[in-house]
């Protein structure tokens, strides 16, 4: 089983940048596709990227692309979320997760990203 902790969330005026931080422990996701989720107060969780295990396959929501850039680092288990010109409507609790046979199998406990206007 892998585990999930992300890091990097906080308050940022709209149009500022953060960079959220996935540490990955247990078993290695060098094989796994993962992503990031993100879900707002009375909303449903919802998709926002996601990259497959050699980081050369990505898929964005189109609410993100452009703004947003996901990587990983499979040699230290650690995938990131770049985030920039944020825009109020970002704001969120953003959650890292990992995929195999195409379902989010493993979540992270999630970071708030709040963008103010």
């Amino acid at each position: 089983q892998v585990q999930l902790v992300e890091s990097g969330g906080g308050l940022v005026q709209a149009g500022g940048s953060l960079r959220l931080t996935c540490a990955t422990s247990g078993r290695t996701i060098s094989s796994q596709s993962m992503g990031w989720l993100r879900q707002a107060p009375g909303k449903e969780r919802e998709f926002v990227v996601e990259i497959n295990w050699s980081g050369v396959y990505l898929d964005y929501s189109g609410s993100v692309k452009g703004r947003f850039t996901i990587s990983r680092d499979n040699a230290n288990n650690t995938v990131y979320l770049q985030m920039k010109r944020l825009k109020p409507e970002d704001t969120a609790v953003y959650f890292c997760a990992a995929k195999r046979n195409s379902i989010w199998y493993a979540w992270g406990q999630g970071t708030q990203v709040t963008v103010s206007s």
